[in-house]
């Protein structure tokens, strides 16, 4: 069973960086975690969960357009981590990060599009607070 952990939140100052990792573990079969589409999300207190950043086995990104410039995501397929940078954080970055996971079939395509619905894996989640 795959399992998605993450790590890195806390506490930061407006304009702080932060960097969230997600370890991948529990594949089924070698080259998995490259072979996957995977994506970050927030949710903060009152709000609608969103999807931040995403990006697929091509290494094809998307960010939302109020973290475009300053979030960067990116994976390490060698040690199955996905990250995601955070630069120039804001007050309303505050929220609980989640990674999520869309993980083919050992015969099927490599993730290239992906529906958030179709994110079977999620993680547990990490808190950032962003202090004003």
């Amino acid at each position: 069973q795959v399992r998605l952990e993450e790590s890195g939140g806390g506490s930061v100052q407006t304009g702080g960086s932060q960097t969230l990792s997600c370890a991948g573990s529990g594949y089924s079969y070698s080259g998995a975690f490259a072979r996957s589409c995977m994506a970050w999300f927030r949710q903060a207190p009152g709000k609608e969960r969103e999807r931040v950043a995403s990006i697929t086995a091509d290494i094809t990104t998307t960010y939302i357009e109020s973290v475009k410039g300053r979030f960067t995501i990116s994976k390490d397929n060698g040690k199955n981590i996905l990250s995601l940078q955070m630069n120039n954080l804001k007050p309303d970055d505050s929220a609980m990060y989640y990674c999520a996971a869309l993980v083919p079939s050992k015969f099927g395509r490599a993730c290239r599009t992906f529906r958030d619905e179709e994110l079977t894996y999620w993680g547990q989640g990490t808190q950032v607070a962003v202090a004003s």
